[in-house]
């Protein structure tokens, strides 16, 4: 069948490798969830399980020292297009006892390969004369055997620190000081899977809000119809207008500056955005050069300026593909004030056996679609 979905597990320490067949067909649920922004995503798979069943060795290995870290990979195909939803490892297992009798549920969970770069605090370890984005290309060199790609792009003025002056040093775990470093230039860090099983794209750069968006999500058209439910608010008071400071040289007076929420990688997508019912002073800024003062400013706005939120399921063998978290989808019959592109936050994978459903989130900054007609 062209619409028929075929779900492909891989497990294994480091390289994964397609999982037995045992797993296979004990798997009776899979879910993951996947955000947008720097909030690691996570999946959950269930099991059924015997007390005579191979799984007890198989995924329980991982609590002990024999292997210390096993990878998953989920991967799904539809039409003959295959993508991978999920790359991480497993963090837990927990065994659910059966009702009257019958067989038990063993429910693992994971987090994306984030985790690994979580695992063991690195205070201290020097990084001189290097700019932000390269210690983040030195750090995510470490994790190449993992298939982890590095796509990093650099802040508009780059930080050189010079040694006989300060040389930073590492503080925390490598995801808190890469996550510190893109904080502090307005950026995000999150890992994406490629669609080869293995492989990785860990992006450091500006949150994207641009690009050829998704087929349009149909709601209230008839046969048309694509999603389950779609449903949509509007709320003014999410909207925070940021005010950096800037440091006057000669006076060392601070200068107030209001930093608006468009840039070229966040367009509005909604043409009447509200006017921000309230100012937030970023006091802190005033420590910064004026292009990091500003860059900040820029992400704080960026992150506080969606009013128009929408939440709906779908199901993916009736939408014709996978639904993508951190792109753009348009969506159709929702009427004048709701249609248009969305910025696609987080998508949730609810995958059983002949069946295949997401749940999704989609934000925009205002009201009326800035574009006449979406792709469908």
């Amino acid at each position: 069948m062209a619409n028929a979905i075929e779900l492909n597990l891989f497990i294994g320490p480091a390289i994964p490798v397609p999982a037995p067949r045992a797993a296979i067909d004990a798997l009776e649920k899979v879910q993951v969830q996947v955000n947008g922004g720097d909030m690691p995503s996570g999946f959950e798979l269930s099991f059924s399980l015997s007390k005579r069943s191979p799984l007890q060795t198989l995924f329980l290995l991982t609590g002990g020292s024999t292997i210390p870290v096993m990878r998953v990979v989920i991967m799904v195909s539809l039409g003959g297009i295959s993508e991978v939803i999920m790359d991480g490892v497993m963090t837990h297992h927990e065994i659910r006892p059966g009702s009257d009798g019958g067989k038990s549920t063993l429910v693992v969970k994971g987090k994306d390969l984030t985790a690994l770069m979580d695992f063991i605090e690195l205070d201290g370890i020097p990084y001189p004369a290097m700019p932000p984005a390269i210690r983040v290309l030195t750090i995510l060199a470490k994790y190449a055997a993992f298939g982890v790609i590095p796509m990093v792009i650099p802040s508009v003025v780059e930080d050189l620190p010079i040694p006989i002056e300060r040389i930073p040093t590492q503080q925390g775990s490598d995801l808190a000081y890469v996550s510190q470093l893109a904080h502090e230039v307005g950026y995000v860090f999150y890992i994406d899977p490629l669609p080869v099983p293995g492989t990785v794209r860990a992006y450091w750069g500006p949150e994207i809000k641009v690009g050829p968006p998704q087929p349009a999500l149909n709601t209230d058209m008839d046969v048309f119809t694509n999603v389950e439910s779609l449903s949509f608010q509007f709320d003014k008071e999410l909207k925070e207008m940021p005010v950096v400071f800037i440091q006057n040289q000669a006076t060392k007076a601070p200068i107030p500056i209001p930093i608006p929420d468009i840039t070229p990688l966040n367009p509005p997508l909604g043409a009447v955005p509200p006017l921000p019912p309230k100012l937030k002073f970023l006091n802190d800024t005033a420590k910064l050069s004026p292009i990091g003062a500003v860059m900040q400013g820029m992400a704080y706005a960026s992150r506080h300026s969606d009013v128009v939120t929408g939440e709906g399921s779908l199901n993916v063998t009736r939408y014709g593909r996978v639904l993508k978290a951190r792109q753009l989808v348009g969506v159709r019959g929702a009427g004048e004030a709701f249609d248009g592109l969305y910025y696609v936050k987080s998508v949730t994978h609810n995958i059983e056996r002949g069946e295949y459903k997401q749940n999704f989130s989609l934000a925009r900054n205002g009201l009326l679609s800035t574009t006449p007609r979406v792709p469908v």
